[in-house]
């Protein structure tokens, strides 16, 4: 209970850091918008074709009479449009990033900076942090994927897929939520995706404290692009704990060239031509002792 209080904290933390850096805030909604915009046609004329789709999909349904046919073919329609509202909200947070991949690496920037201890990233080309981006995408999509498929299934199962399966839709698809938020971050830090994975999965009430209320956030209309700023903004408050930046300790070589301040020395006279004064012991010149066994021979 406690790590999932901790990731709702993380996402407040989030969103009150864009509240405070509004400029910030409205950068960061550009690449939600150009996404929103992709995926609103795309539903449009997913749920245009889903009556064709069931329609195409049961053929053997032609024969039976109209109202069980229109049972059929509306709940297989009605299947196929929540299928793809689901896969656009497990993949709006992948292609948002991929889209916004310079956008969000300013804004972690942005917040490392105002935060402290900021990492020195990787020196790599744009066109190379886009090609991990998408790597790192479709590791997370094949694999949230497959526990969609499986779930899919698990919704046939009676009662247990009406009851149990929408609550363990969710709690993945935060998990997976979270890891993608937390990928520009931790890329910053130099972990790789299957560390990340690591790391969550040791974490798991922290992922999903914080990935969960932003799935259910998302499903209403406009949270996902008002919300993402803060949603990265948070994920890199949580990076930055998961993965602490330890600040270099000054290096002794750099302490050894600096030479402390000699003191000032005032102009002496010139002893050369000085001579000891009379009676002084030291003037005569030192005489061997007789005993002294490092004498040459």
């Amino acid at each position: 209970m406690r790590d999932l209080a901790a990731g709702m904290g993380y996402l407040a933390k989030g969103q009150k850091w864009v509240g405070r850096h509004g400029r910030w805030w409205a950068f960061g909604m550009i690449p939600a918008l150009i996404t929103l915009a992709g995926y609103a046609v795309a539903l449009f004329f997913l749920g245009g074709w889903a009556g064709d789709v069931a329609e195409w999909a049961t053929p053997f349904a032609d024969s039976w009479s109209s109202l069980w046919q229109d049972l059929l073919r509306t709940t297989l329609a009605a299947v196929v449009f929540v299928g793809g509202l689901l896969l656009s909200v497990l993949t709006f947070t992948a292609v948002t990033l991929l889209v916004g991949q310079p956008f969000y690496e300013e804004l972690c920037e942005k917040v490392d900076e105002t935060e402290g201890g900021a990492p020195t990233p990787p020196e790599v080309p744009l066109w190379r942090e886009l090609v991990v981006a998408a790597r790192d995408s479709l590791f997370v999509l094949v694999r949230a994927g497959g526990f969609g498929v499986l779930l899919f299934a698990a919704g046939f199962i009676p009662v247990i897929g009406q009851t149990v399966v929408p609550v363990l839709g969710f709690l993945v698809s935060g998990f997976f939520l979270t890891l993608e938020l937390t990928s520009v971050g931790l890329q910053r830090r130099g972990v790789p995706q299957r560390e990340r994975l690591r790391l969550l999965r040791g974490r798991m009430g922290l992922a999903l404290g914080f990935g969960v209320p932003l799935v259910l956030g998302f499903l209403v209309p406009l949270v996902t692009v008002v919300a993402m700023p803060g949603a990265v903004a948070g994920a890199t408050l949580l990076a930055r704990d998961l993965v602490p930046v330890e600040e270099e300790p000054p290096s002794s070589e750099a302490e050894d060239d600096e030479e402390p301040d000699a003191p000032a020395v005032p102009d002496l006279p010139d002893h050369g031509t000085q001579r000891p004064v009379d009676g002084n012991p030291y003037s005569a010149a030192p005489r061997p002792l007789e005993q002294n066994p490092y004498r040459s021979v």
